[in-house]
C-alpha cells in the first residue's frame, strides 16, 4: 500500500477545480490561528537566538556583558533554551500540526478565536516565565527552568490548543487517517503527559536523591523523542512526497517505523546517565533502548531518502524541500550518532563534554528547526496567498543556517571528544583548567557558527514581515522562486 496522502491529483487542472474550494476554506478557516502561533514562534526564535549568541561568547570571553547581572551565563543560557524550546518550538510545532491536520484530514477549523486566545496565553506564560529566569528565578532543572507559578498557565493553554488538533482529526471529511496523522497524534498527546509528570515530580513535589536525574533524562529525551520528533517526521513525510508529487517510498516501512518509535523512545533518556550513581538496569535499559531506535531511525531514513532518489534538481529549486530533506539528513546523522553514543564505552568519553551539546544542536535545530522552515515556507503562501517576495533572503537563509549548524556541531563535536579524552586522563591534565583552555579554539569557533545562524533568522524573520506587508500581486502559481521552469507539481491553493 502507498502513502498518497502527499501525492497530487494527476492533473493539476482537475485537482482545482475539484479541491481548491475546499483547501481555500480550510485555508481560510486556519489562516489566522496558523500566522499567530508562526509568528510567535519566530519572534522567540530571534530573541532566543541572540541569548544564545550571547552565551556563546561568554564560554570563551567571560567578561562579555559581565556587568550586567540577568546576562551572566547561569541565567543567559537557560533562558535562551527555553525561548527556543517553548517559544519557537512548540509554537511552530503546533502551527505546522494544525495546517497539516486540517489539510490532511479535509476539515475546516471551527472556534478559531479560542485557538488564538490559548495562543496568547500560551506565550504570555512563556514570557512571564522566561523573564523569571533572567531575574533569577529559575528552578535549575534542565529544560524546566521556568517558575512553577507559569506551570498551570502552559499546560491550560497547551491543551486548549491540542484539543483543537484532536477535533479537527475527529471531524475530518476524509476516511483515511495518513501516517503523518499519526505521528501528529501521538505527539499532541505525548507532550502533556511528560510536561505534568515532569513537573509533578521535579517542581511541585520533588522526588530525592538520584531519582531527580532520572526524571529530567527521560523527560528531557521524551520531549525530543516524542514531541519535536513526531511532528518533524510527520511533516517530513508529508511535504516531500507533496512538493515532488509522488507517493513515498513504503507507506508500510512508515507504519513500522512510527510504532517503533513510540515503543522505544521513552527509556532511551537513561543512556544520558552512563556513570552516574543510578542501578545498572536503569542506564543499561537505556543503552539497549538507544540502539533499538536504530529500527525507526534506519527505517526513516530509508524511506524518505529513496522518495528523495533521482529528484535532486526539484529539491535544490524547492525552498521547501531544500530545508526539509537538509532536516531529513541531519535526523538520520543525530539519530545514528546518539544510539552509538549510548553505548558505555563511549559514552564514559563524552558524557558531561560539549559533545552532548552539539548532538542537542543537531537533533533539534539541525532536524526539528529546518523542518519547520521549510514547511512554513510551503505553508505561508498558501495561508496568504501570496509569493514570498526575496528568492536572496530564502537563499542566505538556507545557506547561513545549513553552514551555521554545520560549524557548530562540527565544533562542539571535535572538542567534546577532545575534552572527554582530556578529563579521562588525569594523568596528563591534573589540572582541569587546562582542559578548559585547550576547548576555547572550538568554542571560538561555535561562536562562528551561531553568528551565521543568527543572521539567518533575521533573513527568515525579514521574509516573515515583508509577505504579511506586501500587496496581493494575482494568483500564486510558481512558490519555487528559484527555477521559473520548474513550477511545484502539487501546488494547488
Amino acid at each position: 500500500m502507498s502513502d498518497t496522502s502527499n501525492q497530487p491529483t494527476a492533473d493539476p487542472k482537475v485537482s482545482g477545480a475539484t479541491e481548491g474550494v475546499g483547501r481555500s476554506a480550510i485555508d481560510q478557516s486556519i489562516r489566522i490561528p496558523v500566522l499567530v502561533l508562526a509568528g510567535a514562534g519566530l519572534l522567540w526564535l530571534v530573541w532566543g537566538t541572540v541569548l544564545a549568541l550571547i552565551a556563546s561568547f561568554k564560554l570563551h570571553t567571560p567578561g562579555f556583558f559581565g556587568e550586567i547581572e540577568w546576562l551572566t551565563y547561569g541565567r543567559v543560557m537557560p533562558a535562551s533554551v527555553n525561548a527556543l524550546v517553548y517559544g519557537w518550538g512548540v509554537n511552530a510545532a503546533l502551527a505546522v500540526t494544525i495546517w497539516l491536520m486540517a489539510r490532511l484530514s479535509r476539515s475546516e477549523l471551527r472556534h478559531g478565536g479560542i485557538l488564538i486566545t490559548a495562543a496568547i496565553f500560551w506565550n504570555a506564560g512563556v514570557d512571564v516565565g522566561h523573564w523569571g529566569i533572567l531575574i533569577g528565578y529559575s528552578t535549575s532543572v534542565e529544560w524546566l527552568e521556568m517558575p512553577a507559578y507559569v506551570t498551570p498557565l502552559l499546560l491550560v493553554a497547551y491543551i486548549m490548543m491540542g484539543v483543537w488538533g484532536v477535533l479537527v482529526f475527529r471531524y475530518r471529511r476524509n476516511p483515511h487517517t495518513y501516517v503523518s496523522q499519526w505521528f501528529l497524534l501521538a505527539a499532541l498527546f505525548s507532550f502533556p503527559w511528560i510536561y505534568s509528570v515532569a513537573q509533578i515530580m521535579l517542581v511541585f513535589a520533588p522526588v530525592r536523591g538520584t531519582v531527580q536525574a532520572v526524571i529530567n533524562a527521560w523527560y528531557v529525551q521524551n520531549l525530543i523523542w516524542l514531541w519535536f520528533t513526531p511532528i518533524g517526521l510527520a511533516a517530513a513525510y508529508y511535504f516531500i512526497p507533496k512538493v515532488l508529487g509522488r507517493p513515498i517510498h513504503s507507506y508500510p516501512q512508515a507504519v513500522l517505523a512510527f510504532w517503533s518509535l513510540i515503543v522505544v523512545a521513552g527509556w532511551s533518556g537513561m543512556a544520558r546517565l552512563v556513570g552516574g550513581p543510578v542501578p545498572a538496569w536503569i542506564i543499561s535499559s537505556g543503552v539497549v533502548t538507544g540502539i533499538l531506535l536504530l529500527i525507526p531511525i534506519v527505517i526513516t531514513a530509508i524511506n524518505l531518502h529513496m522518495t528523495v532518489m533521482g529528484n535532486v534538481r526539484e529539491v535544490w529549486n524547492s525552498p521547501t524541500l531544500r530545508f526539509v530533506v537538509f532536516g531529513g539528513i541531519a535526523f538520520t546523522a543525530a539519530g545514528l550518532i546518539g544510539s552509538i553514543t549510548s553505548l558505555r564505552t563511549l559514552g564514559v568519553t563524552t558524557q558531561l563534554t560539549h559533545f552532548t551539546s552539539g548532538l542537542t544542536h543537531l537533533g533539534f535545530y539541525g532536524f526539528f528547526t529546518m523542518v519547520m522552515f521549510g514547511s512554513l515556507y510551503f505553508v505561508v503562501p498558501r495561508l496568504l496567498d501570496k509569493e514570498w517576495p526575496s528568492a536572496s533572503l530564502i537563499s542566505l537563509h538556507f545557506w547561513c543556517c545549513a553552514l551555521g549548524t554545520a560549524i557548530v556541531v562540527g565544533s562542539l563535536f571535535i572538542g567534546g571528544i577532545n575534552q572527554g579524552l582530556q578529563m579521562n586522563d588525569a594523568g596528563a591534565y591534573p589540572e582541569f583548567i587546562d582542559i578548559v583552555r585547550n576547548t576555547l579554539p572550538y568554542l571560538l569557533s561555535r561562536t562562528v557558527g551561531v553568528i551565521l545562524i543568527t543572521l539567518g533568522q533575521l533573513a527568515f524573520f525579514t521574509s516573515f514581515v515583508w509577505i504579511l506587508l506586501r500587496p496581493r500581486t494575482g494568483k500564486v502559481t510558481d512558490p519555487t522562486l528559484f527555477d521559473s521552469s520548474s513550477a511545484l507539481k502539487s501546488f494547488a491553493p
